[in-house]
Parts: structure tokens; sequence; C-alpha cells
């Protein structure tokens, strides 16, 4: 299913002229320096309130009570996640703000885009063992969802077995949603301000919700197919939600608000299934509201984005952010194509009809019947100008472009009302195998793009090309599982090449989870479900394996959690072979970072690599931001001159990304034990091909939990380099009961060409 993106054109009020281009509002982001002389701890909301309003301009400081006028000018502001507020303004009135004393930045906001029950099982989640059994299902641990909002009626949001929130919990329910919340949604609030319900017009944010700590429902299922008890990663987790996109789109300044309240209400964990596209991170609100909750001791997962399989697409690549990658599971949702000359491919389809098994229907591929290409532009994906073909459609299988600007079911649904009686999807080159099995409204499947050029070959051979569409229901085995899905956005980052990006992969392909409304138009259906698919469905998979560590270990930091679950990722899929990719060759490291989660290994991962906050400050020096981009982030005025930087490979961090030429590099790392108090741990090295690593000390021998040891490892090249080329390998402490793998990702450099003009 193709994800949903929002576009969204805000309309910023300001008191010059309409008629004026340069008057033109917009919502803008301000950043300014922390009052703190002049604010007492006692008063500090109301005085930072204050604080802001003194740089808007007078003519727009006051909120009118007459409803049919402007709303207020200060949108948000802000106290946890940075010091500065989100106000309606102009051009000119940015310009003056500049002027005044305080003033650091200003900037539009940005629209971001969304980033869109047999997971468990694929995971290793089982009832009543293992890590479920062990973290009580993610009991007392509250995980806030910034999403489309909530369908609270839902039976996967039923509170049947779930205690109170704990005492720490601040948050609440907006007035117009009290009435649903419960021990299950313990809070729901609403941004922007303008639309006040939490109520989820989408169906993602539910979806996404249900994925991360929905409760246990049985007969789950789209059509008959994928049937079995739906239940999310954390069923006894609890959720707070924070509505951040309605119908027009998601703006950074809610999303940044949603996070500075959530840090208040005391959430454990935040999950965003969305972003943008990347920025350095003293600009980027995602990161600047990640810092800001991480230093609280709260975990921020994000999805990587959806512009994969292309390099460097990766987004939500701070450090401080578990930045979560797409794979497949083993269950296939199987639909057959035959065509009249007895080839057969095979794709997907969650919409199983009963249809004939031996009744051949003639094919029609719109795109060889343009007449004029500026008019029909949209006709080979199925637009509506198709509908101008129904005479020539009726009774026919009609071939359909994915992509176009109109979604799959739309497509679908085009194509059945100009006739047609079923409808073949043709994967874009880049998505490889990787195939959707949407809920149609008619005879369909998905199929990958090498198989449409066969398709339409045949097409061209025959005069009376013919095809049946047959199904097989739930097909589960495949051996090639996990495979990185081709949407899912790879590294290296741009914002910091030296951070290994994605951290981790999770299930992201064909995910089935609660939905809105039923997909069969059954209206009288409250057990509605929906398979979709994205980074957005493998980031709640992630948010609720990191809620169950929470649970289990309620005093790690999120480094820790966020390393256990990396050191101990799988590396080999169920055919202990390496993973594939979108084109079923194998992988590289920049699409799957660590691997992908094992949750019963992260639960006792013997070492972590639990990066200390401070040492953040040090790393962002060592990006040569300026003293003003630093203090944008960490809040506090830092001269970079006076801080001993850091290359960003030094970061004490559970993976390794290096740009490697001529010199050696030598970085060191530091392990705190987790697992046996006594316990001797060697290590095991495979280097990436023409890379030598050199690790020492080799043995690392721990005689208390918590301690902490240090090493260095030195990397070089074994060869002259030719070629720019990735490669990729790992370091792994093994121990009696344990292994910590650290994979490690070089970028071969050529050695620069002397310049003797």
């Amino acid at each position: 299913m193709k994800i949903l993106k929002f576009f969204l054109v805000f309309t910023i009020l300001g008191c010059l002229s309409w008629p004026s281009i340069q008057s033109e509002l917009k919502t803008y982001i301000v950043h300014v320096e922390s009052p703190e002389s002049q604010i007492s701890t006692e008063s500090l909301s109301e005085n930072l309130e204050s604080w802001y309003q003194s740089f808007v301009p007078k003519s727009i400081a006051s909120t009118s009570a007459n409803a049919n006028e402007e709303a207020p000018r200060l949108v948000y502001a802000y106290r946890n996640v940075m010091k500065g507020f989100a106000a309606r303004l102009t051009v000119e009135q940015v310009k003056e703000m500049e002027k005044k004393p305080g003033f650091i930045a200003a900037w539009p906001e940005r629209i971001l885009s969304l980033h869109t029950t047999h997971s468990p099982g694929f995971l290793g989640l089982q009832q009543n063992v293992g890590l479920w059994k062990n973290s009580n299902y993610g009991k007392g641990v509250i995980i806030g969802v910034l999403d489309t909002g909530i369908s609270p009626d839902h039976p996967s949001f039923s509170d049947e077995g779930m205690t109170p929130p704990p005492a720490k919990w601040k948050g609440k329910c907006e007035s117009n949603f009290t009435t649903k919340c419960n021990n299950k949604i313990i809070g729901a609030r609403t941004f922007p301000q303008a639309n006040g319900s939490p109520i989820d017009e989408n169906g993602h944010g539910t979806h996404t919700a249900g994925t991360v700590a929905g409760g246990f429902v049985k007969g789950a299922n789209v059509f008959g197919n994928a049937i079995g008890t739906a239940v999310g990663i954390a069923p006894l987790a609890h959720l707070a939600i924070y509505k951040v996109c309605d119908l027009f789109g998601c703006s950074d300044s809610g999303i940044l608000s949603a996070m500075d309240v959530a840090i208040d209400d005391g959430v454990d964990i935040l999950s965003l299934s969305l972003g943008g596209t990347t920025k350095a991170f003293h600009s980027d609100p995602i990161a600047l509201g990640a810092y800001s909750a991480t230093q609280r001791g709260i975990l921020v997962s994000c999805s990587a984005g959806n512009d994969g399989p292309f390099d460097s697409t990766v987004v939500n690549e701070a450090p401080w952010i578990l930045t979560v990658g797409a794979s497949t599971l083993n269950r296939k949702i199987k639909a057959t194509l035959r065509l009249g000359n007895k080839e057969e491919f095979e794709g997907e389809s969650a919409f199983h009809p009963k249809v004939s098994d031996k009744k051949f229907f003639p094919l029609f591929d719109p795109a060889e019947n343009i007449t004029d290409p500026n008019a029909e532009f949209d006709l080979p994906y199925c637009g509506p100008g198709l509908s101008n073909l129904s005479p020539v459609v009726k009774g026919k299988i009609v071939l359909c472009q994915v992509g176009g600007g109109f979604n799959r079911i739309e497509k679908g649904q085009t194509v059945k009302n100009a006739g047609g009686v079923g409808m073949i999807l043709i994967n874009r080159p880049q998505d490889g195998f990787t195939t959707s099995a949407d809920a149609h409204v008619l005879p369909a499947l998905d199929v990958a793009s090498s198989d449409g050029n066969k398709i339409t070959d045949y097409m061209k051979s025959t005069k009376n090309p013919v095809a049946r569409i047959t199904f097989q229901g739930t097909i589960i085995g495949d051996k090639n599982a996990p495979v990185v899905a081709g949407f899912s956005a790879r590294g290296p980052s741009t914002a910091s090449p030296g951070i290994l990006k994605p951290d981790i992969i999770g299930p992201g392909v064909n995910i089935l989870a609660a939905w809105p409304t039923s997909v069969e138009n059954n209206t009288n259906a409250q057990s509605t479900f929906n398979i979709i698919s994205g980074t957005s469905m493998s980031c709640p998979h992630l948010s609720g394996v990191a809620a169950l560590l929470k649970s289990t270990h309620p005093t790690w930091s999120p480094a820790a959690i966020k390393s256990a679950i990396m050191t101990t990722a799988d590396i080999v899929n169920l055919a202990n072979e390496s993973f594939l990719g979108e084109m079923l060759s194998p992988a590289r490291i920049f699409a799957f970072g660590a691997g992908h989660v094992n949750p019963s290994r992260a639960n006792d991962p013997g070492l972590v690599y639990d990066t200390q906050f401070k040492d953040y400050v040090p790393y962002l020096c060592g990006l040569n931001y300026t003293n003003r981009e630093m203090g944008n982030l960490i809040q506090r005025k830092t001269s970079c001159s006076k801080v001993k930087s850091i290359p960003e490979a030094q970061l004490n961090y559970p993976s390794f990304s290096i740009s490697l030429g001529e010199k050696p590099q030598t970085y060191t790392r530091t392990v705190t034990n987790v697992g046996e108090a006594n316990s001797t741990y060697r290590v095991e090295i495979v280097s990436p091909r023409m890379v030598s690593v050199v690790v020492k000390p080799s043995i690392l021998k721990f005689s208390k939990l918590n301690q902490k040891m240090t090493y260095r490892v030195t990397f070089a090249t074994t060869t002259n380099i030719t070629n720019m080329e990735v490669v990729h390998g790992y370091l792994k402490w093994t121990s009696n009961r344990h292994f910590v793998r650290s994979p490690i990702a070089v970028v071969l450099q050529e050695p620069e060409t002397p310049d003797f003009g």
C-alpha cells in the first residue's frame, strides 16, 4: 500500500496589507535565549510565555475574542524541547524580531510525512514464556504515540486486565475525550489546537497504536486472510495519544509541541512514525525534541523513512534516536496470475474473492492506448482518465502502474468503475520483489516490475492476450525472510555519516493491525483491521520492544536499551544466510544497520554501550556546529573552542561507520557489564573486505555488575584502494552465555590525486 503523505499549506496571520506577497503569513518556529536571570523557578511556565510574548509584535500579541477574526498568533510555547515558540508571522515581522536582544533564529515550519498479528510470533514473543512473561507484557510502561489520533472504541484498546497508570503520570484526556479514555488509553491530546478531537480520521494512528500496544483480539483478519489473534508488542503497556496530523497535514511546530508536552506528562517511550527530509540536528524539530526527551530518560523511536532503496535517504538519524528500517515477515498473502501462454507470476492481495480457477479474461494495458500524452498522462497509473475508456475496459483485467499520485485502492476502484473485472498492479523497478497485500475492491494482485515487463511482452506477442487471477490464501514459511523492504530508507546518514543508520530493522511489510473502519464495508463490525506497509509499521514494533525492555530493566537508560536491541540483532535470515534486499540479492549494511531485532536476546545482552549524555556535546562540536547552533540544540551556551571535540566514530555507539583512506584510524568504546558479575569476553572479528581490524585488549574480564571496561579498535586498509566502495563486517565479544555484536560499515576512499598545478 502506498503510504499516505500529507502536504499542508499553512495560512499565517499578520497585520500588514493582504495584497503584499511579503505580508503572507506563515507559522514560524522561533528560537530565543533562555531568560535565566529573569525567570523564577516558581512561575517558570507563566514567565516563559511572557518572555516569548515580548518578541511577538504588539499588534498581533493579543487574542481576539471574535470567532470570525484570526486565531492566536502565539501558537505554541515550548518549555522542554527548546527555549522558543511557534507563532504566525510575516517575513517583515520576523525581520523586526531579529533585532531584539535574545533572538537566536526563526524558520518556517515544515510539513512532515507519515511513513506509512503474525509479527509478535515471528519475533519470538509467545504467551506466558520468555520476554513477554519476564516483562509482564510491558505492564506499567507508558508509550507516547505521535500520529493521526486513535479510534478508542476498537477492541484492541480495551483496558481489560490493565492496571491504572503509574503515579508519575501527569497527562490528561482532553475534555471532549474523557469518556473514551481508560486504563489502556490514559492520555489523548490534539495538535494543532484548531482540531480539538483526538479521533483518528485517517487510520494510520490507530494502526501504529495497535501495533505497539494493542491488546489481544481473537479472530483478527482482512477478508479472511492473516487470520489469528491480533496483539501489539507490549499489550499491557499504557498508551498516551498525541494527535499531530489532521486531514490537512502534520506540522513540525505541532510535533515539537506534542513532544514538549509528552516530556512533562511522564511518558517512557515516544514513538514517531513520521518524518521529513534530512536536516542538521540543530534545526531538525524531531532531533531537538528527541534530545530533550532522551535527557529526561525517554527513549525515542522513529521510522527511517520510505524513500528507499536509494542511498542516503534515511531520516530521523540523530544518534539519540532509535532509527528503524522495515523488513518482511515470513508470511505471504498469495495470489497468482496465469497468462494464456501458461506463464505464472506470484503476487499478493488481501482481497481473496471466490473466482473461477479456469476462466480467462482479456488483458488491457492503458499505457498502450494513449492518444494524447498531455491529456492522458494518468492512464498508465489508472487515474480518472481511465473512465473515458470504459467501452474497451469492460470485462477485462487491467494493467496499472504503481504511482502517479493515486493509491493502490483508488486505482482498483477506478478500474471497477470503468467496468474492469480485475487489476494487475505493476511495481516500480526500485521496489524489486517487495509486494503489497492490499484490501482491494476487485480481484487484483501486486507484482514485481520485472514480472510486469514479462506480462507486457506477452501482450505484444499475441492478438488476444488473456489471463486469470487465483488466490491461495495465507502462506507461512518464506525462508528468505526477513527481506529488507524496497521502500525502507537507506544510509549512510547525511547529517552524520559517522553514525551507522538505520540502527535496526523490524517487520514493516503487510502488517495487520487495528483500523477505524471495515475495509470490507461491514457496517456492523467493531473488530476491524487492515494490512498496510511502511517504516511507519516497523517503528511501533521496535517501540514496543523498547517498552518490554524498560519494564524488565526500569533503571536502564535509553542508550542502554538501544544498545541491547542493536548488539543482539540477527544478521541472517530464516535460511541462515545473509539478508537479502528488495532484488533478492545480498543487502548492504546501510539497508539493515545492526540487523533484525531479536527481542528475547535483547532482554539479556550481557554488555551494553551506555552512551553518556554528556558525550553528545563533544560529538556535536565535532560536527563543526557553531556556538549558536549548539545552543539551539543543547539549550545552554557552549563554546566549542573550550570543548575537546571528538570525531563522530568516537561516540560510544554500538556500531561503527567510518570513511577510510590510506591513514589508519583508532577509536575507543566502553562497555558496561549487565550480565553475569564474573564473566570473561573474548573478541571475534569478521573484518570487512580489504580492511584490517585490530582490537586491544582482546579479552575483557569483569568481576562485578555495572563494571565498565574500555577497548581500542584500529582500522586500516590492507591494499591500495582504486575505487570507492562500501564494505562491512563486525566485531563480537563472546562469553560463555552472551555475544555482543557491533556492526562495522566502511566506505573505502580512493587516495587523493596530488595537484601539481
